[in-house]
């Protein structure tokens, strides 16, 4: 068997039987590097290797997590809890068209935090702790609101080319498809790529529609319990003697909360860096007044502690994602599209589910693109399949994975919020879900969309 197949299916094995993701991608890297005939010693240079690749994007987080705490330190987010908690208390609205609301918020803010306010995964844990007591008051199954947020923060970027997306669609899809069919004479345009990716996002839309409305109507009960240490900076409790962060804010402050915002999208789009927008948009708010200037080290590092096992997992991955290159057989796996000989169909279906693989082990389509676009172009010309055919089979097959993987951040991210009381595992109630809803049919409507483009 394939090493890649070998690690991935160690550390889903290890992940499912609740070892901590970290130690199970080390131990899937170990297992898939030994089985491909490396050296302990080579695997652990090539793990080494890769935590570096890793550590970038840990710092990104860190930054995103501290401008998110500062953005909580408005007291914007304990706000809306206690409008909700106090509709609910004076029955003014009904429960239904409360958890509606909910919902349709939640994936709003998601979907911002890729293309419009570009703080990614750290609004997640800001947002979603303070309104815990009211999804238990509403017995929301938080199920359902891991796959809200996860399809609000994986189908835009690949879809809409603003923010995250337009890193996705044109600085790496479309760049390394092009580079890749460079000899062949391939040439895409950045208008094709969205139109190519439209139909395999839309199987994500049907898979979001079923857990709404079919998978997770139902009422879940959860008990009321105290969240995390972490959060109790971001959302103290009235009366505890904690200190105060839902400070009134004056006209000019609100001001400051936009010009932040705004500030840290210019300067991820102006820089291509997410660590100094995060820091620009912090010191906006710094400046501005919406804590004191004497607890800025303290918010930092409250922000950084609220992102730390995310960039933990993130740089892990990198290491994981070294290993498997190293062994030379993510290659031999897409070769084995051959197999079935000159069958477009067959073709495209492993090409898919390999690329859920490697995604499956990686944990970031970002990271996947680069790796097998070289590989995947020529193949895909090779079978036949048209230009638009191409960029959909290659970007569906990196994005496969990213949403129900152990070491996803659009798994991840949610997990922040929703276990912050300890009601929430993250494999069974933010992986399988999401692998389930999303995965499968973006497997299906990618297909689809390589048979008729």
């Amino acid at each position: 068997m394939n090493a890649i197949v070998i690690s991935i299916l160690v550390m889903v094995g290890l992940s499912l039987s609740r070892v901590p993701v970290v130690a199970a991608l080390i131990v899937a890297a170990v297992s898939g590097g030994l089985y491909s005939g490396l050296s302990i010693h080579e695997v652990l240079d090539a793990f080494n290797d890769g935590i570096g690749d890793g550590a970038g994007i840990a710092l990104s987080y860190a930054s995103l997590g501290a401008f998110a705490v500062a953005l909580a330190r408005s007291g914007i987010t304990e706000g809306v809890a206690q409008r909700f908690i106090r509709a609910l208390d004076g029955e003014r609205t009904h429960p239904g068209t409360l958890k509606a609301i909910l919902i349709v918020s939640l994936l709003g803010a998601a979907i911002c935090s890729q293309n419009l306010v570009p703080v990614h995964i750290a609004f997640i844990p800001i947002v979603v702790i303070p309104l815990l007591p009211v999804f238990n008051r509403l017995k929301l199954d938080r199920r359902l609101v891991a796959c809200v947020i996860t399809f609000g923060i994986t189908a835009p970027y690949m879809l809409l080319p603003v923010g995250f997306g337009a890193i996705f669609l044109n600085d790496i899809l479309l760049a390394n498809i092009n580079s890749a069919g460079e000899a062949a004479g391939l040439e895409i345009t950045a208008a094709q790529v969205p139109m190519a990716m439209a139909l395999p996002i839309s199987g994500m839309l049907v898979g979001l529609l079923v857990a709404v409305f079919i998978s997770y109507r139902r009422p879940r009960l959860y008990e009321d319990r105290a969240v995390a240490q972490q959060a109790d900076a971001v959302a103290p409790e009235s009366g505890t003697g904690k200190q105060e962060t839902r400070a009134r804010l004056r006209p000019w402050q609100w001001g400051a909360l936009v010009v932040s915002i705004g500030a840290t999208l210019a300067v991820q789009l102006w820089l291509d860096s997410m660590v100094l927008g995060a820091l620009a948009g912090f010191v906006v708010l710094s400046v501005s007044g919406v804590f004191r200037w004497r607890e800025q080290d303290g918010v930092f590092t409250e922000g950084m502690r609220l992102m730390a096992t995310i960039g933990f997992i993130m740089i892990t991955a990198a290491g994981f994602a070294s290993v498997m290159q190293a062994t030379g057989e993510i290659e031999a796996l897409v070769q084995s599209a051959h197999t079935f000989g000159s069958s477009q169909a067959l073709a495209a279906l492993i090409m898919l589910l390999v690329g859920l693989f490697i995604t499956m082990g990686i944990g970031s389509s970002f990271s996947t693109i680069p790796i097998i676009a070289s590989l995947y172009v020529p193949l895909a010309l090779s079978f036949g399949f048209s230009p638009m055919a191409t960029v959909a089979l290659v970007g569906t097959a990196a994005a496969l994975g990213d949403a129900g993987s152990p070491a996803s951040d659009s798994t991840l991210g949610p997990t922040s919020g929703l276990a912050a009381d300890g009601q929430h595992d993250h494999i069974r109630d933010s992986v399988v879900p999401t692998f389930i809803h999303y995965n499968l049919p973006l497997m299906a409507f990618g297909w689809i969309a390589a048979m008729i483009l």
